[in-house]
C-alpha cells in the first residue's frame, strides 16, 4: 500500500481557517508557478497554503461556468431517458415518479453534506482528502486510501460508461433509420472509442476555453430539454394518472413488487450521482471555498427540477411500455420519441440533442476523472504517481492523467466485443464505488462531529442542522447501496446478470 501522508502530517481540518492572510504572506513554494492573475482570490491562496499544496492549475472557472460544468457532467434529464429501460423492467412508471422524488430528497442531503466539507477543504482530491481530515488518526491512512480508490474507480467507470453510451446511441439511430443494418457489438465499441478520441482536443488544446464551452453546453442543456419536453406533450395523448402513477410493474420475476421496485431505483438514482464532479475542479475554480458549495447545490436544484419535469413527461407520454421496450435501437427512449412523433427526422434531431449533451458530458467527465486521478497521484496514492502527478506547462492540464483516463475508457469499451453483459457489470461498479465514497466520507464527518464540539471555519455551513442532515444522508444511502448491487431480473445467469 502506498502511503499518502506521513505520521507528522497535520490534517488541514485541525488548522484554523478563520482568517485569510494576504497572498504576500504566503511563501513562494505554496504559490507555485501560476501567474497572480490565475491564483484566484486571497481566500484561494490561503486555502492552498492551509492544504499544503502548490497552485499549479489556473483558476478559470467561476460560479456560472461551474454550474454548467456540473450540469453537463451529470447529464440529468438526458440520463433519465437513457436509463428508461431499467424502469420498464422493474417498477414501471410509478417507480420512476415516486422513486425519483425519494431519491432527490435523499441525494440533496448527501450533496449538502459534501458541500460543507468542500467549503472547509476545497481540494481536487475531494473525498479521500476529507476522509483523511475527519477520520480518527489510527484509521486515517487506510480509510483515505480506500476512499481515494473508490472515487478513482467510480470516475474512471463513469467516463467509460458515457463514451459507450454515446457510441451505442449513435448505433441505435443507425438501426432506426436503416432497417437493413445489422447491429454488431464491435460497431458500438469503435464508436465509443471514437468519442474518447473526440474528447482529446477539448481537454488539451481548448482546455483554457473549457469553462466557456461548459457555459454553452448549459444553454443547450436547458434549450434541448424544452425541445424534447415540448415535442412529447404536443405529439402524444396523456395516459391515465391512475395507471402511470399507481400501477407498479414487476417484470424482473421477483417475489414481490416492492422488492422489484427497490431494485429498479437504480434508474432514478443514476441521474443523481456524480455532483462531486465540481469538487475535483476546485483548484481551477475562483473563490472555491464559496463558489463550490453554491455551484453544487445550485446544480442539484436546477437538475432535480429538470429531471422531475422530464419524469412527469415520460410517465404521461410514454404510451405503451411494451412498444417502447420492443425496439431495434437498444434504447427505449429513441423508440418512444419515434412512436410519439412518427417522424424519422424529428426523432433524429431530438436524439441528436442527447448525443451532443452526452458528448459534452464526456468532456466534463474526462476533466473530473483526470483531476481526481492527478490529485490522488500527487499524494502518492497510485502506482506511477511521479508521472501521473505531472502537469503539462503548455496546456496547464494534468496530461498524463488525461491520457490514462481516456485509455482506460477505450480499453473498457473493447470488452463489449466479447460480452455486453460483462461490460455492463464492470461499468455499473462506477455508481456503487461513488456511492461508497460518499458513505465513507459522510460517516467519518459524523464521527468528527461527535468527537469535536466545533468544526473548522467554513464559508458555507449547514449550521445547527448539520448533524441531522449528515445522519439522514447516511441512512438514505444504506439501503440504496445494498439494492444497487442486485441484478434486474431472475433467474440470474451469465446472460442476464
Amino acid at each position: 500500500m502506498v502511503s499518502m501522508y506521513t505520521d507528522n502530517d497535520k490534517p488541514p481540518a485541525q488548522v484554523s481557517t478563520s482568517s485569510s492572510p494576504n497572498s504576500d504572506d504566503i511563501s513562494d513554494d505554496r504559490l507555485g508557478d501560476v501567474s497572480k492573475r490565475y491564483r484566484g482570490t486571497t481566500n484561494d491562496v490561503h486555502d492552498m497554503s492551509v492544504l499544503g499544496k502548490k497552485q499549479v492549475l489556473k483558476r478559470n472557472f467561476n460560479f456560472l461556468t461551474m454550474l454548467g460544468f456540473a450540469s453537463t457532467c451529470v447529464a440529468s434529464w438526458e440520463g433519465i431517458l437513457a436509463y428508461l429501460g431499467f424502469i420498464l423492467v422493474d417498477g414501471g412508471t410509478p417507480l420512476l415518479f415516486w422513486g425519483f422524488i425519494a431519491c432527490a430528497i435523499g441525494q440533496t442531503a448527501v450533496y449538502a453534506s459534501l458541500s460543507e466539507m468542500a467549503s472547509i477543504s476545497p481540494t481536487a482530491g475531494g473525498q479521500y482528502h476529507w476522509v483523511s481530515e475527519f477520520a480518527p488518526r489510527s484509521y486515517q491512512k487506510l480509510l483515505s486510501y480506500v476512499s481515494g480508490w473508490l472515487t478513482a474507480i467510480g470516475w474512471q467507470m463513469y467516463l467509460a460508461s458515457v463514451c459507450f453510451l454515446v457510441g451505442t446511441i449513435i448505433q441505435g439511430l443507425i438501426a432506426l433509420n436503416n432497417p437493413m443494418y445489422i447491429y454488431l457489438r464491435w460497431h458500438g465499441s469503435l464508436l465509443s472509442i471514437a468519442i474518447a478520441v473526440f474528447c482529446v482536443p477539448f481537454v488539451t488544446l481548448f482546455a483554457s476555453k473549457l469553462p466557456w464551452i461548459e457555459a454553452g453546453l448549459l444553454f443547450i442543456h436547458v434549450v434541448g430539454f424544452l425541445a424534447v419536453v415540448g415535442t412529447m406533450w404536443a405529439t402524444t395523448d396523456a395516459s391515465s394518472a391512475k395507471v402511470v402513477l399507481l400501477q407498479f410493474y414487476n417484470g424482473g420475476g421477483w417475489p414481490t413488487t416492492g422488492l422489484s421496485s427497490m431494485i429498479g431505483l437504480i434508474a432514478p438514482m443514476a441521474v443523481l450521482v456524480g455532483y462531486d464532479c465540481s469538487v475535483h475542479m476546485s483548484e481551477e475554480t475562483r473563490d472555491a471555498s464559496s463558489t463550490l458549495p453554491r455551484a453544487i447545490m445550485s446544480s442539484v436544484l436546477l437538475n432535480v427540477t429538470l429531471v422531475f419535469i422530464m419524469v412527469v413527461t415520460i410517465c404521461f407520454c410514454l404510451g405503451s411500455p411494451t412498444a417502447a421496450a420492443d425496439t431495434v435501437t437498444g434504447y427505449p427512449y429513441i423508440q418512444m420519441l419515434y412512436n410519439a412523433t412518427g417522424s424519422y427526422a424529428a426523432t433524429n434531431v431530438l436524439t441528436a440533442i442527447t448525443v451532443v449533451m452526452f458528448s459534452g458530458c464526456a468532456f466534463s467527465e474526462t476533466a473530473a476523472s483526470s483531476r481526481q486521478l492527478w490529485s490522488f497521484a500527487r499524494d502518492k496514492g497510485v502506482p506511477g504517481h511521479s508521472w501521473l502527478s505531472q502537469v503539462s506547462p503548455r496546456w496547464n492540464v494534468p496530461l498524463p492523467a488525461v491520457i490514462v483516463s481516456l485509455t482506460i475508457s477505450a480499453l473498457i469499451c473493447l470488452i463489449n466485443i466479447g460480452s455486453y453483459v460483462a461490460l455492463q457489470a464492470i461499468t455499473s461498479f462506477g455508481a456503487l464505488a461513488t456511492l461508497l465514497s460518499y458513505y465513507l466520507t459522510i460517516a467519518t464527518f459524523i464521527g468528527y462531529r461527535l468527537r469535536n464540539a466545533k468544526l473548522p471555519a467554513r464559508r458555507w455551513s449547514l449550521g445547527s442542522f448539520g448533524m441531522a442532515v449528515n445522519v439522514f444522508a447516511l441512512a438514505f444511502l444504506t439501503p440504496l447501496i445494498f439494492f444497487i448491487m442486485w441484478p434486474l431480473v431472475r433467474p440470474v445467469t451469465a446472460q442476464t446478470m
